[in-house]
């Protein structure tokens, strides 16, 4: 299905995202808007979860992100409301969204076509499209979340989000010259952590986001088991886990730990005790580490790493990385 060549291309994707959804008309002004709701499941709602931790710290109002089938009830005319559906037919973001805009929220629809797209026409929401050629929702990640920046600063809410998207571009290009040599990093940790189950620490708000791209992508397009967590949180109750039972654990779990610029002195601090306190119990500790100007750079940057890992994670054990059999029998089912 061609994801090696589609992930490939992910700089130019974000680049595309941000050119074609510079000038959109119909957007409240930031003087209308009280909140922010992102309604989106699977990779679509990943693009809420950057948009809080990339945009949120910045704004002067709250984001909140709802992956399911009903939204905040204080949804109402003051709020701006993204509805996230890669295909267009995601229903619980479709049941999420007409509640929505039956409360009178300002809706803004990002889909390829399908039933959202159709309501949002009835709705005379605006309207954004996803680009043909991408095969899966996962590997159109920034054309779901790159044009959601973009409205926030349309609307006054995040100005500046074009400079950072060109600082992401600009890292994005580099990270993949470098990971696209057939000796790299991405390879080489895949063969390090391959036939064990990753366990993925992220750091804050960011290193968050990040972790849960890797678990995801190592899932779907490795078919393997992937975990994630977030420091501070988890030196607060998962660490202790690791009393016992390390003969077991030292044989099937790797630990993954995505580090950026932007964590607190404290989290710093934290990730050295978490090594500390797990190196022996697992096959392997790695450390990847974000570059990039902007924590939008170093974000998707993380999230990049973890896509090519993922695939070479795939491609060592002949697993075909596009389809998702067990996520479109899941869809069948609840259709039945």
């Amino acid at each position: 299905m061609g994801m090696w060549d589609v992930m490939s291309a992910f700089p130019e994707q974000v680049e595309r995202a941000a050119k074609e959804s510079a000038s959109l008309i119909g957007l409240p002004t930031h003087e209308d808007i009280e909140n922010v709701v992102v309604l989106g499941m699977g990779g679509s709602g990943l693009a809420g979860d950057i948009m809080t931790c990339v945009a949120g710290p910045f704004m002067p109002v709250p984001i909140v992100v709802t992956k399911g089938y009903e939204p905040p009830s204080f949804v109402g005319p003051s709020t701006l409301c993204f509805a996230l559906s890669f295909s267009g037919d995601t229903e619980e973001t479709i049941d999420a969204a007409q509640t929505a805009a039956l409360a009178g929220a300002r809706m803004v629809v990002i889909a390829k076509g399908g039933e959202l797209a159709r309501l949002a026409r009835s709705w005379d929401a605006v309207l954004i499209g996803v680009p043909e050629g991408i095969p899966y929702p996962r590997a159109g990640i920034g054309a779901v979340a790159i044009p959601t920046l973009t409205v926030l600063e349309q609307t006054g809410l995040f100005p500046g989000a074009t400079g950072w998207i060109h600082l992401a571009v600009e890292q994005l290009k580099r990270r993949r010259d470098e990971l696209t040599k057939d000796d790299n990093g991405a390879r080489d940790m895949a063969r390090r952590i391959g036939r064990t189950i990753p366990l993925v620490y992220g750091g804050q708000g960011l290193g968050r986001a990040a972790a849960i791209r890797w678990k995801n992508e190592i899932n779907e397009n490795a078919k393997s088991p992937a975990f994630m967590n977030t420091v501070p949180e988890l030196t607060h109750n998962e660490i202790a886990g690791w009393g016992q039972n390390g003969d077991v654990t030292r044989q099937v779990l790797s630990l993954v730990l995505l580090r950026h610029d932007h964590e607190h002195p404290q989290v710093m601090r934290r990730f050295e005790l978490v090594r500390q306190w797990t190196e022996e119990v697992v096959a392997s500790v790695e450390e990847v580490n974000a570059a990039g100007d902007g924590p939008l750079a170093q974000l998707l940057d993380l999230m990049f790493y973890g896509s090519m890992v993922s695939l070479h994670l795939a491609a060592q054990e002949d697993v075909d990385p596009g389809p998702v059999t067990v996520l479109e029998e899941i869809k069948a089912a609840l259709k039945q």
